[in-house]
């Protein structure tokens, strides 16, 4: 324990400097931005913003990537309490009681429920990362390639465990992402392939450009066609600050929701979203009175908002333990650190101990950020939801388009940008999941790699990966996963068709 806090204190050291604070400062401001502007989100705010980190040292462009998505999933509860509009979809169970409160002349302490909710939440599973992470980062350091071969094998199976929709069509969008991956100069022979002659991808596809338009730019199309408006904002605020009352009927939603969503953001594919439905659903359950619900409790709002943020948290942690991203926006975060050449995985700790710990301390800072900037801005964040989308949308492209072309200066990426954001909108009006397409794109090379580097060092072949007990052990899980996703899948066809 004591070398822990010692290695924290040398990440607080890394971060407190002028330039990294202000990168977290400039985070948690547009993160929370993002929230509240309803149509734009988390994962394609920090896709049009990645192209902006790369030129930043690691620790302070994850810092502020992850800064970004602790503030948007603030500035979303803002329009779920205010106007009934969630910015982004962990917020979506906030409207149920928020606007409730809001329609009675309480939205003032709602928002500050919200706010410090997700401060406490944040905060514990910080707590919980920077003793959990380095444990495991100790097991999974002696781990060798068919390990690491199986881990991406658990991953992508935890991919498709993630998907909500078809399975079939989940496993259409990961080959998508592995047949992508592939191309460009094979990493063990120096071939290329996939090439189709062309000098512009012999490099491979640009991950920038991928996530920007599939994210930012399908985003954008998917909401000009419905042609919505700005959103005018009557609702007054006062009384930021809960009562003693609120905080009586709040504590422990929050330490219940604290812990429920730490649990599900461990988990691949469980994420805010789903930890805010839980919670709310929990705290129906053990209330006295559940019929108050939906009606003005804040407890449904206090719940919601910290396992959310809990979740955020928590979803670090296979992340920098692991190389595991259990989410689209945590893959997003991967590539970040792909991009400034930091290979998130077991090694991290021991070969990046500065960069661990760094990222580490500035989620505590960006926690503290959010609390001081958040509770006064509340009014400015409001009046921005009158921007009408005319104006908003433009000027998001043009910026996609900025941000993208400054990462490699090269023309090329902004016609893979376009053309994945016009295949995104056109896989999500046929209903197709497009995290499973990045979740793929950034574990198949690992996976390519691993599995070769096996099968060079195994002189039975296969065999390897039962002769190995770890390995054998992520396998058996892996054929779990599926086997759980096929059942699940029989079950609902067989309920759709019964008459």
């Amino acid at each position: 324990m004591d070398a822990t806090l010692v290695a924290l204190s040398g990440g607080f050291a890394a971060i407190l400097t002028p330039g990294t604070l202000y990168y977290i400062f400039i985070g948690s401001l547009i993160g929370t931005l993002i929230g509240v502007l309803p149509g734009i989100g988390p994962l394609a705010a920090l896709s049009l913003l990645l192209p902006a980190t790369v030129a930043l040292p690691p620790v302070a462009a994850i810092a502020m990537l992850s800064a970004i998505f602790y503030g948007s999933m603030y500035g979303g509860s803002i329009t779920s309490i205010l106007v009934n509009i969630p910015g982004e979809a962990a917020s979506v169970v906030t409207c149920l009681d928020g606007h409730a409160m809001a329609r009675q002349g309480r939205a003032g302490p709602a928002l500050g429920m919200a706010a410090l909710g997700s401060f406490i939440a944040g905060t514990l599973g910080i707590v919980v990362l920077t003793f959990f992470s380095p444990a495991l980062s100790v097991f999974a350091i002696r781990l060798g390639p068919p390990e690491y071969c199986a881990l991406m094998v658990l991953g992508l199976a935890c991919t498709i465990l993630m998907i909500e929709g078809s399975a079939f069509k989940g496993m259409i969008m990961i080959g998508l992402g592995a047949g992508f991956a592939t191309q460009g100069m094979d990493v063990v022979s120096g071939e290329f392939r996939f090439t189709f002659n062309s000098i512009d991808l012999t490099a491979g596809i640009e991950l920038i450009a991928v996530v920007i338009g599939l994210f930012g730019v399908s985003e954008i199309l998917t909401n000009v066609e419905k042609s919505e408006g700005g959103i005018a904002v009557k609702t007054k605020l006062r009384n930021l600050w809960p009562s003693a009352k609120d905080w009586a009927a709040s504590w422990a939603p929050i330490l219940r929701g604290s812990g429920l969503g730490f649990a599900v953001g461990l988990v691949p594919g469980g994420g805010p979203v789903t930890a805010s439905f839980l919670s709310y659903a929990l705290e129906r359950r053990v209330a006295r009175d559940p019929s108050g619900f939906g009606q003005g409790r804040i407890e449904g709002v206090a719940g919601p908002e910290a396992a959310n943020n809990a979740a955020v948290s928590s979803g670090m942690i296979p992340l920098l333990s692991l190389g595991i991203p259990g989410n689209a926006v945590t893959a997003l975060l991967m590539g970040a650190l792909i991009i400034n050449g930091v290979q998130p995985g077991p090694m991290l700790i021991v070969e990046n101990p500065q960069i661990f710990w760094g990222v580490v301390a500035s989620l505590y800072v960006g926690n503290v950020f959010l609390l001081i900037l958040n509770l006064p801005l509340v009014g400015l964040w409001v009046q921005l939801l009158r921007v009408p989308y005319s104006v908003l949308f433009p000027t998001i492209v043009l910026l996609a388009m900025v941000g993208t072309y400054s990462a490699n200066r090269n023309i090329f990426d902004l016609w893979v940008m376009l053309g994945f954001g016009v295949l995104g909108w056109f896989l999500r009006k046929l209903d197709y999941e497009l995290a499973p397409l990045v979740l793929a794109f950034v574990l198949a090379p690992l996976l390519e790699q691993s599995l070769r580097q096996s099968m060079v060092m195994s002189a039975d072949g296969a065999w390897i990966f039962l002769a190995r007990p770890v390995a054998a052990t992520l396998l058996g899980l892996s054929a779990i996963l599926l086997i759980f996703v096929a059942l699940k899948g029989r079950s609902a066809n067989n309920k759709g068709a019964t008459p």
